[in-house]
C-alpha cells in the first residue's frame, strides 16, 4: 500500500478552498504550488492605493468646481481612505524592506 502524499499539492488544495470559502473570485494570484504571485499582489495593491488616490483627487476637483452631487463630506472621507491606505502602503514597504536586509545579513 502506497501512502505517499503530496504535500504541495494538498497544501495548494487548501488555499485555493480557503480563498474560495473567502469569497475571493480570482483565484490567479495562486500559482502552481499553492503560494500567492507576490509581484501580481504587490502590483494591484500598489494600483488599489494609486486609484484610491485619483478618486479622492477627482472628488476635491468637482467639488472646487462647484459640482453639487459632491459633499465636503464625500471629500473628506474619500481623502481620508486614500491616506490610510497609503500609509499601510508605506508601512508594508518598510516591512519588507527590514525583511529582505534580514534575509541579506543571514550566513549560509
Amino acid at each position: 500500500m502506497n501512502n505517499n502524499i503530496n504535500v504541495d499539492q494538498v497544501l495548494a488544495q487548501m488555499r485555493v478552498l480557503t480563498a474560495q470559502a473567502k469569497g475571493v473570485q480570482d483565484a490567479s494570484n495562486i500559482d502552481a504550488k499553492g503560494g500567492a504571485d507576490f509581484s501580481g499582489l504587490l502590483a494591484k495593491s500598489i494600483n488599489a492605493v494609486n486609484d484610491s488616490q485619483q478618486a479622492s483627487g477627482d472628488l476635491k476637483k468637482r467639488f472646487d468646481m462647484g459640482d453639487q452631487s459632491v459633499s465636503v463630506v464625500d471629500v473628506a472621507i474619500a481623502s481620508e481612505k486614500a491616506n490610510i491606505a497609503f500609509t499601510a502602503m508605506t508601512e508594508v514597504r518598510g516591512k519588507l524592506v527590514k525583511a529582505y536586509q534580514e534575509v541579506m545579513n543571514m550566513s549560509v
